[in-house]
């Protein structure tokens, strides 16, 4: 898929990947072993490794569970290049981006790599929304 398409998940997963690291297979085993440590938001009863890592909550649930947790804080500077950050949306839709190694103009802070429905972009955006998750995995 182009790098101008797809969702905001779709810049993790490719992120991960060029690291070698497949979340599509990562989170589908960990749901396979564990599913109702999941999200029940879509009515399955099984995972499915087609979807399940593009989707916010399960990808949230799986770097909690593998202990990659850090804390929620309104200072730019905790926030480090690499890590995984989850907003709630104005409209309430969850949302997952990276922070970049690019400082924002005039702060303590880094730009974020997302997609917000215009294919990904780097830009200055770690408190516009309700910040729900703060992931440091490397």
């Amino acid at each position: 898929m182009p790098i101008d398409r797809g969702v905001c998940t779709d810049v993790l997963i490719r992120a991960f990947r060029t690291l070698d690291i497949d979340l599509q297979v990562l989170v589908h085993e960990d749901m396979d072993a564990s599913f109702n440590s999941y999200p029940n938001q879509w009515g399955l009863s099984r995972p499915d490794p087609n979807i399940d890592h593009r989707r916010v909550p399960n990808l949230a649930t799986f770097f909690r569970r593998r202990g990659k947790t850090v804390a929620i804080t309104l200072r730019g500077a905790d926030y480090l290049p690499g890590d995984i950050v989850t907003w709630k949306l104005s409209n309430g839709r969850p949302h997952i981006g990276i922070v970049s190694r690019i400082r924002a103009e005039s702060s303590d802070r880094f730009q974020i790599v997302h997609n917000i429905g215009v294919g990904a972009r780097l830009e200055d955006a770690l408190f516009d929304f309700e910040i729900t998750g703060h992931y440091r995995c490397f």
